[in-house]
């Protein structure tokens, strides 16, 4: 077998592992034979409560981690920039601020907080299209630009929330960055919409790698690349709503998982994309276990966690100069 299909197999199994592991391990935890034939016959009361309970964040944990992972991997094509993430480019942050926007003073045409999110990430990455395009996007000029609509997104939402607050009107959690306390009607708005910009996302997989050419040779293709990169943006954005909607902002993973799965499975995005959601989603698993089990009863959230981990693989990265250009 070769290095791609061994990939595959030891992600897969990862993830079916901890995916159990979390499942069973917590403030109630079973053995895997007792979880297992509770889960068929539903004759444990303690496996009930653990798939009431339990099982919904497990599942918006693996869907979040997909989502942001497939989106980091069309943003780092689109913009040729290995370090283009929805948290760091300020995305997750515009769309954050344009669901408390609409929750707190559009609440007669707050039909959905998936629709506002996609809203607010479409304005952050317009803005940073404009703000950072100058004969082309360069790596540097688009993270600098990022992280000050980032700053300031997340500037707004904090100004929004000490507002409600002393006004004493409840924000409540809905857009708070964790995965605690997510329920089954979470799992399906997560499911169907995450699935649909998966797909969508590999569906324009052979542009992402027309995107790996100079811009000339894709224009002698036929091929509009105006067009091409605007529609990949909008499913870019599009994921990275659904994710920060649900699960609040979660940073790195969209960084992180692309890089090393192109070390792993290469390049060609019909095979980095899947391998991507399957590591992107046992990441953030793995994250939300660990800050579930490591101080128990306390929690640390997988964002905080996400951070930690990030930061330090963000300076690598940059320390890493003469390789920003392009992926």
């Amino acid at each position: 077998m070769n290095k791609k299909i061994i990939s595959f197999i030891i992600v897969i199994l990862a993830l079916v592992g901890v995916t159990v592991y979390s499942a069973a391990k917590g403030s109630i935890s079973v053995g895997m034979m007792t979880l297992v034939d509770g889960v068929l016959h539903r004759n444990s009361e303690e496996v009930n409560v653990i798939i009431d309970l339990r099982f919904p964040r497990i599942i918006v944990s693996i869907l979040t981690g997909a989502i942001l992972a497939v989106s980091g991997v069309l943003f780092q094509s689109v913009m040729r920039n290995p370090l283009a993430d929805a948290g760091i480019m300020g995305i997750s942050a515009g769309a954050s601020f344009f669901t408390l926007f609409g929750l707190l003073f559009l609440p007669s045409l707050f039909i959905s907080s998936t629709l506002f999110a996609f809203l607010g990430g479409a304005v952050s990455c317009c803005i940073i299209y404009m703000l950072s395009w100058k004969s082309g996007l360069k790596p540097l000029r688009v993270i600098l630009t990022g992280i000050a609509v980032s700053a300031m997104f997340t500037g707004l939402r904090e100004a929004l929330v000490n507002i409600c607050t002393y006004f004493n009107v409840t924000v409540g959690a809905s857009n708070a960055s964790n995965l605690t306390m997510k329920t089954w009607e979470d799992v399906e708005l997560i499911v169907p919409l995450g699935l649909l910009g998966i797909i969508l996302a590999f569906l324009v997989s052979p542009w992402c790698n027309m995107l790996k050419l100079q811009d000339k040779k894709v224009v002698q293709l036929g091929v509009n690349i105006q067009l091409v990169r605007i529609l990949i943006s909008v499913i870019a954005v599009f994921l990275a709503a659904v994710a920060t909607s649900i699960a609040g902002i979660i940073v790195f993973a969209g960084l992180i998982i692309p890089h090393i799965s192109r070390q792993l499975v290469g390049t060609n995005h019909h095979i980095l994309i899947p391998f991507s959601a399957l590591a992107g989603a046992f990441l953030i698993l793995t994250a939300d276990t660990f800050g579930r089990l490591l101080i128990a009863p306390l929690e640390i959230p997988a964002s905080t966690i996400m951070a930690v981990i990030g930061g330090p693989f963000l300076i690598f990265l940059l320390r890493k100069g003469d390789k920003l250009n392009g992926v």
